[in-house]
């Protein structure tokens, strides 16, 4: 209701206000760290993001038509900390519920784990290609769990008729990503979490241009690469030190989300960790 209605929900009292304190909040945060590196700038030696959209700043500081200015900057950096951080921590709450109510894909992750890196080093990314089933498994994760069901608002930029629809320029839409994600013609049971949407009869990962975890087109998300090797390196050093244990029936774990709308989050549950 806030994207869909943002003049009348500013007026109308509720949690929703609690947002903007956040983000405010955050905003300073991120500015205080522009201004550190801004303080120990190396253009020869960027460190991260911060550096180099400082760098393009002053390259571009003569142009006026230029979009790297502070304030590109500070909202930017904001936007990827605040989705970011909330999305991959969101998913890992709902593939580590996922995988206590199916041991059998626990199972596999571990001896797939134990066949390519074993116990004795950390993960690393050059190792996601040798090991399919963990690949597939994570985006089955981001496919059944829906954390982001309706995409962020977009807004068409010229006059354009879909579907026998006319959407004039500059109206602000949101896309339904979760039709794409629970398609019964792309996905052979969506509504059942199954690893093998994304595998191959060889057992290969294979790719599904449903799959809309991240949107699509010019507007795909930035932090697309970074969400995924996040989501490698933690679920994959989490199974390769530890098992995951439950205190009571796995029948009576929930996979429906406990609140859908902007995002979906899982229902609350205690796991314990034990030693692999």
């Amino acid at each position: 209701l806030l994207f869909i209605f943002p003049k009348i929900m500013s007026f109308l009292p509720g949690p929703h206000h609690q947002i903007f304190r956040n983000y405010l909040k955050l905003e300073a945060f991120v500015n205080n760290r522009v201004a550190q590196n801004r303080s120990s700038l190396d253009p020869a030696h960027p460190r991260d993001y911060i550096d180099c959209f400082l760098i393009k700043m002053e390259q571009e500081k003569n142009n006026p038509q230029s979009h790297f200015n502070s304030q590109t900057l500070s909202k930017t950096a904001v936007n990827l900390f605040f989705a970011g951080t909330e999305t991959v921590s969101s998913t890992i709450r709902y593939g580590l519920l996922i995988l206590l109510k199916h041991p059998d894909v626990e199972a596999r992750l571990h001896k797939e784990i134990d066949e390519v890196i074993g116990p004795n080093r950390p993960p690393t990314m050059e190792d996601r290609v040798k090991m399919p089933y963990m690949d597939a498994v994570i985006h089955e994760i981001q496919r059944f769990a829906d954390i982001v069901p309706m995409s962020v608002p977009h807004t068409v930029t010229r006059a354009t008729t879909f579907r026998g629809y006319h959407l004039p320029k500059d109206l602000n839409i949101i896309p339904l990503l979760c039709t794409a994600h629970f398609d019964h013609t792309q996905f052979k049971d969506p509504e059942k979490f199954d690893p093998g949407h994304f595998l191959d009869k060889e057992g290969k990962f294979k790719k599904n241009d449903a799959f809309l975890a991240f949107s699509a087109g010019k507007r795909l998300c930035l932090g697309e690469g970074l969400a995924l090797t996040e989501l490698f390196i933690f679920l994959t050093s989490l199974l390769q030190r530890f098992s995951l244990s439950l205190d009571g029936p796995r029948d009576a774990l929930d996979l429906s989300p406990e609140s859908q709308g902007l995002g979906s989050l899982p229902r609350p549950y205690k796991l314990r960790l034990l030693p692999h």
